[in-house]
């Protein structure tokens, strides 16, 4: 398998210290798979560590050991992983879905059929965070503003483009938008240089966070006809911006929206066995991951195989079939 090395090896020993890697030489054959994630300040990053210290705790029993790479998000994350240069990535639902039918950023390459599921993870909402004096008090409010609906390559840029036409919204007409990464935005609104940003998350966030931790006071916006978001796309849900994650937002009360959920994939390519190990690592270990991030507390077992639309890899289904989740 092809390895993408530039990050993933300067990562190596920091991440060796990080999720209890030993850093002594593994005695026999092992084999090194890698995890694409997403920016540092994200759910994503912390998501795939914690795989992988579950994952490195038994290295030698199954011979793997785990790396993590922040990448630019879903697309290049599933687009690495049918190309080989990862083995598995963290993905929105949503852009699983549509790469699976060839859809949106897939439609000239057609549908990616070597894709497969492992398991979901945490919901994700799509966030909308305004500055206070930016005049952005409804959805609605957002026509001529300067918003940053996310870079090209991540899951989030769509959903916010799904957001803004639902609500008769024509990005490139109605807004001046920005195409920045989400790790980017907080300073950004903080610096006053945009008005607002969208950010596909798990909460608790810590770009979030740090958005709402500036001198610049900031509000999570609703976002309306979420109905007929769900209705047209079968990904979407309703969901809710947790406030009390954000005491110094000055939203009292939690905020309506959609979302999606994180889903772990990687490619039919991918052998069997190496698939069977993480998967049953991270199920038989299920109280230990829960306990990783906040994001996890509303996770149970059977709701990890839930918002899977690719075709669940052969070594996943082995366990889930041993574990009688399936």
């Amino acid at each position: 398998m092809k390895k993408l090395l530039v990050f993933s090896f300067t990562l190596l020993f920091p991440m060796a210290a990080l999720f209890g890697m030993a850093q002594e030489p593994v005695r026999g054959k092992t084999t090194f798979v890698t995890i694409g994630t997403g920016g540092i300040t994200g759910v994503y990053y912390p998501t795939g560590g914690a795989i992988a210290r579950i994952v490195n705790k038994n290295r030698k029993m199954y011979g793997i050991r785990c790396t993590v790479e922040s990448t630019a998000g879903s697309v290049f994350n599933i687009n690495a992983v049918m190309g080989g240069d990862l083995d598995f990535g963290i993905v929105q639902s949503d852009r699983q879905y549509q790469a699976l039918k060839g859809d949106a950023e897939w439609k000239t390459k057609g549908p990616q059929n070597d894709l497969r599921a492992v398991f979901s993870i945490h919901p994700e909402s799509i966030t909308l965070v305004a500055a206070g004096d930016a005049g952005i008090n409804t959805f609605a409010n957002l026509k001529g503003k300067r918003i940053n609906i996310g870079n090209p390559g991540s899951g989030q840029r769509q959903n916010s483009i799904d957001a803004l036409f639902a609500n008769g919204i024509d990005y490139k007409k109605n807004l001046i938008a920005e195409g920045v990464k989400a790790a980017e935005a907080p300073g950004l609104l903080q610096d006053g240089r945009i008005d607002a940003f969208f950010y596909t998350v798990g909460h608790p966030s810590g770009a979030i966070k740090e958005a709402t931790a500036g001198k610049r006071k900031v509000k999570f916006i609703a976002i309306p006809n979420v109905d007929k978001l769900t209705a047209k796309f079968p990904y979407y849900a309703k969901a809710y911006v947790p406030i009390k994650f954000y005491p110094r937002s000055t939203n009292k009360e939690d905020v309506q929206t959609f979302g999606v959920k994180a889903t772990f994939i990687t490619s039919a390519k991918v052998p069997e066995n190496v698939v069977y190990a993480i998967t049953k690592e991270v199920f038989e270990n299920f109280e230990d991951f829960k306990k990783l991030h906040p994001a996890y507390e509303v996770l149970s077992k059977q709701g990890m195989l839930e918002g899977l639309s690719a075709p669940i890899h052969k070594g996943a289904i082995k366990y889930y079939k041993e574990a009688g989740l399936k």
